[in-house]
C-alpha cells in the first residue's frame, strides 16, 4: 500500500525550527508499505526555518502576525494532488500541525494550548477521502486491511 505521510515524521528537517519530528513506528511501515512523504509548507514555498504558525478562527497566522492561509492552502492543494497521483487512500500526519493535525490542533494562542479541529491539508485530505491517522495512532492498525 502507499501511505502519504509528514515527511518530518520520516525525519526530514521540514520543521518551522529545521528539525524533524522522526517517529521510528512509522519509519518502520517503509519495511511493508511505500511511503510517500509531503510536507505542505514547504510545497507551498514557506521557508525552513520559519517563525511557526497555528490556526486562530479559520485562518492561519504565524507567530509573527502575518496572515499565511493562503499559503497553507496552496501547500494542502498540492498535497492531495500528490496523493491522488500515488493512489494513496491513508495519510500519516503530524499531530497537533496547522497543517496535518487532524481531530486536535494548536488552539492559535502560541501557549501549546491545544483545541478540536483540523489542520489545512489534514482537512483537505480527508474531504477528499483519504483516511486519516496521526502518529501516535498507528500502533496496532493492519493497514493491508484498510
Amino acid at each position: 500500500m502507499k501511505i502519504l505521510v509528514s515527511a518530518c515524521l520520516l525525519g526530514e528537517n521540514c520543521k518551522y525550527n529545521a528539525q524533524s519530528n522522526k517517529n521510528d513506528a512509522v519509519l518502520k511501515l517503509a519495511e511493508k508499505h511505500k511511503l510517500i512523504p509531503i510536507c505542505p509548507e514547504c510545497m507551498a514555498g514557506l521557508p525552513i526555518p520559519r517563525v511557526p504558525s497555528e490556526i486562530k478562527g479559520n485562518r492561519v497566522y504565524s507567530k509573527d502576525g502575518q496572515d499565511l492561509t493562503d499559503k497553507f492552502r496552496d501547500g494542502a492543494e498540492k498535497s492531495l494532488y500528490v496523493a491522488e497521483k500515488s493512489e494513496c487512500r491513508v495519510a500519516i500526519l503530524k499531530e497537533r500541525s496547522p497543517s496535518c493535525g487532524f481531530g486536535e490542533i494548536y488552539d492559535g494562542s502560541f501557549s501549546g494550548r491545544t483545541k478540536s479541529g483540523n489542520g489545512i491539508t489534514a482537512q483537505l485530505l480527508y474531504n477528499n477521502g483519504i483516511k486519516i491517522f496521526g502518529e501516535s495512532r498507528i500502533d496496532g492498525i493492519d493497514f493491508d486491511n484498510i
